[in-house]
């Protein structure tokens, strides 16, 4: 019998509750602090945002973050002040704060009067205190609940004026084991100074200051020479900073009044297209895009009034205008860039120069990879016909099929492996590629020579990215290996040549590893599988001393009966991210690159070092 519907059934909730039932929808995935984009960051980035802001309005020039060892954040401003007869509202009231009134604050990042409250909210403990005209007052607060208006406030009323907040999360919405990582924290502050030069952040009692802004950052983040110096050019709503290098990808630092845009937007985009108008007009040569951008590395910053982001967590511009009723945001990048890099290029002849020869030189590559290309789709078209090793499934992400968004394609190594999965797959959704045996190292390899190799081609032809990236056939590229020695090479030769060739497939988040188990653990009566030493011991204690543990060595050894349970709705999927600048390349040189003395000293330091500990 269906349940009725009436008008009990209809319920409103509180903004503490509807924070607390939906906190996705304010600060993102609850992750334990391990990536830079886990919620935790995005709350303190909440409350450092308008302490920043503060200093954008003229007001202030340090700001005081401290993370003690159990996770309480306390960060100060020296700015105005929060008024003390509006603190109460500015912390527990939904939709208020002073960025409303762009006179206050013209080109902030935190406009919807969510912010603070979402911390509020989300944490056991909370204080906001405000200093201002020599008077003081703080409020405490749990769960978003006022504990205490304390009208003799812990510091001072005779200090400098500012704000400061303290919170302690929730940890029965977070992980239990969630935690701030140094440097992740470290990294926000850097890029708080770039963005804001004059700025001084002080983090557990280390400064962070820059001089040059942007240029600061293009500098810390670029591992390959420059093949110029880095143009650096600011205006009164636009900063920029790039340069070209050998390389043949691009990468982008986009910002919006201080907040990493780190899917992009409207500026992103507008910056991408002027460029290429620019340096066309310029050099009065009708270049094409990818070769104009081939190589570039920049980082882009723009103050934009009221900015409409697609998100609470403000990852990607949606703003069409600089301002309400202004001109657009296209417009504007462009005709920045129309000024300054037009006047800076002519000044600069040396710097025209190379940014030609650059130009040039992706152009004779493109050309000679045309010929490499067309051979790719000729073996795309035979994969089709006479390639067993892709078993396809019906639902592909470049479609319009119902279920594309659940299309996954798991590349396997060898046929026992594949052979498992094949069988016990979803159809519709689920495809499989067999790899024969390890894939070619492509670190520090031409494009070229990874388009002419045969298990590359076949597996950008599976994907169907051998043309263009927008043709990517499968919403999740799922690398499912052996959790081995051998299965782990593998998985590092192929994510070394996504990194290289394909990182769009990482940066929008379609890469992915499988997580398959180590043991099996059962009794007659329950059955369990274990991805760790630590669930196997879990389920020891549960099932009792006398249940059977298998281990997989491999995915061969698992069955299609048992494997349909892995890829299923509830399959484990890490997905693959990477943070831009010169780590990932760093790492690639490390791990992938001619470099083996290095990496044998490392792993017999290492070894050593757990030998002796296995001593002691």
């Amino acid at each position: 019998m269906a349940a009725s519907y009436t008008e009990a059934d209809i319920k409103s909730l509180d903004w503490r509750e509807h924070i607390r039932l939906r906190p996705g929808m304010y600060i993102g995935k609850l992750g334990d602090g391990s990536s830079s984009d886990d919620g935790i960051y995005i709350l303190l980035k909440e409350v450092i945002d308008n302490a920043v802001d503060e200093f954008i309005m003229g007001h202030g020039k340090e700001v005081h973050i401290e993370i003690d060892e159990e996770g309480r954040v306390e960060v100060r401003d020296f700015g105005r002040g929060i008024p003390l007869g509006k603190l109460m509202d500015c912390a527990a009231r939904i939709n208020t704060g002073a960025k409303y009134d762009s006179e206050a604050f013209k080109k902030s990042v935190g406009l919807n009067g969510v912010g603070i409250k979402a911390v509020n909210a989300l944490s056991d403990f909370f204080e906001i205190q405000a200093w201002r005209e020599g008077k003081t007052k703080a409020i405490e607060f749990a769960r978003g609940e006022v504990v205490e208006e304390m009208k003799r406030p812990r510091a001072a009323a005779k200090t400098k004026p500012g704000t400061r907040l303290a919170f302690e999360i929730d940890r029965g919405i977070f992980p239990t084991k969630a935690k701030f990582k140094t440097e992740v924290v470290e990294k926000m502050c850097r890029y708080y100074a770039y963005l804001n030069p004059g700025l001084t952040l002080v983090f557990n009692k280390k400064k962070f200051r820059s001089k040059n802004g942007l240029l600061d950052l293009l500098k810390e983040e670029m591992e390959e020479e420059p093949l110029y110096e880095p143009v650096h050019l600011s205006g009164k709503d636009m900063e920029v900073a790039f340069v070209h290098t050998p390389s043949g990808g691009e990468e982008y630092y986009a910002f919006v009044n201080g907040q990493h845009t780190t899917q992009g937007g409207t500026h992103l985009a507008a910056f991408r297209e002027s460029l290429v108008k620019v340096l066309r007009d310029f050099f009065k040569k009708q270049y094409e895009p990818a070769d104009i951008r081939a190589g570039i590395e920049a980082a882009v910053l723009v103050r934009v009034e009221e900015p409409v982001f697609e998100s609470q967590t403000k990852t990607k511009l949606g703003s069409t205008h600089m301002a309400p009723g202004g001109e657009t945001v296209r417009t504007y990048i462009l005709n920045f860039l129309r000024e300054q890099l037009d006047n800076y290029l002519h000044k600069n002849p040396k710097a025209a120069e190379a940014i030609q020869a650059r130009i040039l030189a992706a152009e004779r590559e493109r050309k000679e990879l045309k010929g490499v290309k067309k051979l790719a789709r000729d073996r795309a078209k035979q994969v089709k016909v006479h390639n067993k090793k892709l078993r396809d499934c019906r639902a592909h992400w470049n479609t319009k099929h119902k279920k594309r968004a659940a299309s996954t394609v798991f590349i396997t190594e060898g046929d026992s492996a594949s052979g498992s999965i094949t069988k016990c797959r979803d159809v519709e959704t689920q495809a499989v590629f067999s790899l024969r045996g390890k894939p070619l190292n492509s670190y520090a390899l031409a494009r070229k020579v990874v388009y002419e190799n045969e298990e590359f081609a076949l597996l950008q032809a599976a994907l169907g990215i051998e043309v263009h990236l927008e043709d990517l056939r499968y919403n999740r590229v799922v690398i499912a290996t052996d959790a081995d020695v051998d299965g782990m090479h593998i998985r590092l030769l192929l994510l070394t040549f996504f990194l290289q060739f394909f990182p769009e497939i990482i940066r929008e988040e379609h890469l992915y590893i499988l997580q398959t188990p180590l043991f099996r653990v059962r009794t007659r009566k329950e059955t369990r599988y274990c991805y760790s030493e630590e669930e196997k011991d879990e389920a020891l204690a549960a099932l009792g001393k006398g249940a059977e543990i298998t281990r997989f060595k491999g995915l061969g050894e698992i069955s299609p009966d048992e494997f349909k349970f892995m890829i299923g709705p509830d399959m484990r999927l890490d997905p693959v991210r990477m943070e831009e600048g010169k780590g990932v390349k760093e790492m690639l040189a490390f791990y992938m690159g001619k470099n083996t003395p290095d990496r044998q000293g490392y792993i017999m330091d290492n070894l050593r070092e757990d030998i002796d500990r296995a001593e002691v």
